[in-house]
């Protein structure tokens, strides 16, 4: 067949409607949130805490029943209304089921993981085996690309009860104070752009819709001695757009 400038054209163009397609197609079924059965999980209460629901769950583990086992390995579907453009759109849709305490929040705290990949499950198993008996520390995760969707943010047992954090040493900011932790070492590295866009929005929205008033900003080292969120975060910046 005689290969012209015309054909060339035409099979370069549905080439690529069929690289977007699939792409598309692509992002609809796959999620990098790894997730480990912990005693006293179900798919159903596993699918209500992540925003997402059992058939969902059951289908991209391929699981033909509810059987799961402590410590098997699952993959999270993205949550329903997950959106790269709006990170905080499926926390919104998640949010509907939080009798939040607005009274309780007066500040956020925000962390870094010190550690290259994680998760709101992986922190949650962690933190249980130091003797948390509420599992994750922080109320919030936001992801790096490892085991969650870079800019992810995860929505914590801990805001889903309106219960104290677990992510500082002083009592009363762990009763007062919002933990939001962003995977990854920022005495090594910087924090992604998604995720400092998901951080904003996400604090925006606190302020904004969740607790409807003012809330301080600190990094947690200003609480305590430490280097967390790390010398790479830029600390400063979030003090100058956040100050009361």
């Amino acid at each position: 067949m005689q290969f012209n400038r015309r054909i060339f054209s035409k099979r370069l163009i549905i080439t690529g409607w069929a690289i977007i397609a699939s792409s598309f197609i692509s992002n609809k079924v796959y999620s990098k949130t790894n997730y480990k059965v912990k005693p006293g999980d179900t798919l159903s209460k596993i699918a209500k805490n992540n925003g997402t629901s059992v058939y969902k769950i059951k289908k991209i583990n391929k699981l033909k029943n509810d059987l799961i086992i402590v410590g098997q390995n699952l993959t999270l579907p993205d949550p329903t209304n997950f959106s790269y453009r709006d990170p905080i759109k499926h926390i919104k849709y998640q949010n509907k089921n939080v009798n939040v305490d607005r009274n309780k929040w007066e500040c956020v705290i925000v962390h870094h993981s010190a550690t290259t990949r994680g998760n709101a499950s992986i922190f949650d198993s962690s933190h249980r085996n130091r003797g948390m008996k509420n599992g994750l520390a922080y109320h919030f995760v936001i992801g790096n690309g490892s085991d969650t969707r870079d800019g992810q943010i995860e929505m914590g047992n801990r805001w889903l009860k309106q219960i104290n954090g677990g992510h500082v040493k002083n009592s009363y900011i762990n009763e007062v104070g919002i933990g939001i932790c962003l995977v990854g070492n920022f005495e090594q590295q910087k924090p992604s752009q998604a995720q400092i866009k998901s951080l904003i929005k996400l604090i925006d929205w606190l302020k904004s819709s969740a607790i409807k008033k003012d809330l301080r900003f600190a990094g947690h080292k200003d609480i305590e001695k430490n280097l967390c969120p790390g010398k790479n975060f830029p600390l400063q910046s979030f003090h100058k757009k956040y100050s009361v």
